[in-house]
């Protein structure tokens, strides 16, 4: 979730993963967490949250304001006059109910500071500058502070993470009950993240979320044993499902796929489901007119099923990820481009089948293409990247992680694609410094990944510099990135941030 701030104040960001771990809790919701709802940039390092010195423009003159306690969601507490517990339970809205909080009366400081402390106005705008897991933890310094962080705007983006195990509270005859999710509905959380569950645990959080039946719009399975009539009920039920995630659920079947997709799904991702094969892309392609995301991970489909999508499909479809569709070639990559002619975003990672000829293909006939993933392709080579420069000229996001035929003669191909913001050459074992004079007049260049590549020198990373508007540079297990190299970026690169 963006949050507005002042100055040079860095946005907090989540962990690698995009998970926030809750702190233990005593209803049995310890280990649910809040995950981030898109990366913006793949495997962007987390960077430390912090709060603004300066509240807001209202408050910079406020004598009364102990601003520079403001350095934690601990030492904002403790304007309130409460701190939280140690296992203070963050997540439901009833999961606090039965121990006291403070009233604003009670609050110790004078009269002011206690106004001050609760003054829904500039609560309204101070909780914006803070991460999700810190808003969990304020929320339990007082009903105020919680009745003003339970307001929807604040939790927009993100999504709640919930176990089997923490879907259930165990009674004292050992009886289990499902957990309230009142505090969930509040908050009007409108997509969720189950892991492990099985038909009857999607079944009870139908019967038990109050937003279950019209306002829940996206739901993502994994390592689930969901089963054909699990799916099939929870999609009849849910209503308001248009964005389906299933990623390692092996209980379903491709029947599964035919029975309960239904027309309203826009965006379907599908990995690590053995079941899933040339029959299920067949079922997408027939069920879901108004499909406009489809990710796949699946080992058993074929250069047969890119040949099942419909021109409904070419209309709507703007985005297809194919990743480690290991059996697909470039006679699949014809019947893709030939039915998917209006595709922005297209990865073909780790389908290590396709060549450069496919790449000509992608290149000749999806112009509208502004991100191509071609990373663990190894038959890729420089030839490919003279397609792309020729033809791709809208194109903003290049991946060639692992292509390892890639020289410095394709990086001079590249450095002619005035659009391209974003560059990734992770593992590109013979990309050299003489490669890197290519890119130094790139001025479009925002974020470039040289992280292991092997054959890079101190002295030709350093040129680097001349990319005055570069926002992110990747030298990760580069053995080139020296201490020396990464002070002189900080001193002549000031604006942006150097991953080690």
């Amino acid at each position: 979730m963006s949050n507005p701030r002042n100055g040079d104040t860095k946005p907090p960001c989540l962990p690698r993963n995009g998970l926030v771990k809750i702190p233990t809790q005593p209803n049995g919701l310890g280990s649910a967490s809040i995950t981030k709802g898109t990366p913006a940039v793949k495997n962007r390092l987390c960077q430390p949250s912090s709060v603004p010195a300066i509240l807001s423009p209202a408050l910079a003159h406020r004598s009364d304001l102990p601003i520079p306690s403001l350095a934690s969601p601990l030492s904002l507490a403790t304007l309130a006059g409460v701190s939280s517990p140690p296992n203070a339970s963050l997540v439901g809205l009833n999961t606090s109910e039965g121990s006291e909080q403070p009233s604003p009366e009670r609050l110790p400081g004078s009269p002011s500071e206690r106004q001050l402390a609760v003054d829904e106005k500039i609560l309204n705008r101070l909780f914006w500058y803070f991460s999700a897991c810190e808003k969990c933890v304020l929320a339990q310094v007082c009903k105020a502070w919680r009745r003003v962080l339970y307001q929807p705007k604040f939790w927009v983006g993100l999504t709640p993470v919930l176990h089997t195990k923490e879907l259930y509270n165990v009674l004292p005859g050992g009886e289990k009950e499902f957990v309230s999710l009142q505090g969930f509905a509040v908050r009007g959380f409108d997509g969720f993240c189950l892991v492990g569950v099985s038909d009857l645990d999607i079944c009870e959080f139908i019967d038990n979320y109050p937003l279950s039946k019209k306002g829940v719009k996206s739901m993502s399975l994994k390592r689930s044993t969901i089963t054909d009539a699990g799916l099939e009920v929870m999609l009849e039920q849910m209503q308001g499902v248009v964005r389906l995630e299933l990623s390692g659920c092996n209980d379903f079947t491709e029947a599964g796929l035919w029975s309960s997709l239904n027309a309203r799904i826009t965006a379907l991702s599908v990995s690590d489901c053995i079941n899933v094969a040339d029959d299920a892309i067949a079922a997408i392609s027939q069920l879901l007119p108004n499909l406009t995301e489809l990710n796949l991970q699946a080992y058993h489909v074929t250069d047969t099923a890119l040949a099942y999508f419909t021109a409904k499909q070419g209309y709507t479809t703007h985005t297809l990820r194919l990743n480690s569709c290991w059996e697909i070639t470039n006679h699949g990559v014809v019947n893709m481009v030939h039915s998917l002619p209006n595709l922005s975003v297209l990865s073909l990672s780790g389908c290590s089948k396709v060549t450069d000829d496919g790449v000509e293909l992608v290149a000749e006939n999806l112009r509208k293409l502004r991100s191509l993933d071609l990373s663990w392709c190894p038959r890729i080579t420089d030839m490919a990247l003279e397609y792309i420069a020729c033809d791709l000229h809208k194109l903003e996001e290049l991946v060639l992680d692992r292509c390892v035929r890639i020289t410095d003669t394709g990086l001079s191909y590249l450095s002619t694609m005035s659009s391209l913001r974003s560059l990734y050459l992770r593992w590109c074992c013979q990309v050299q410094d003489f490669g890197l004079k290519h890119l130094l007049s790139m001025g479009s260049l925002r974020l470039l990944s040289l992280a292991g590549c092997p054959l890079l020198t101190t002295t030709g990373l350093s040129g680097l510099v001349q990319l005055q508007e570069l926002e992110e540079l990747e030298l990760t297990n580069c053995p080139g990135a020296t201490p020396e190299l990464f002070k002189y970026f900080s001193q002549h690169l000031p604006c942006c941030m150097v991953i080690e």
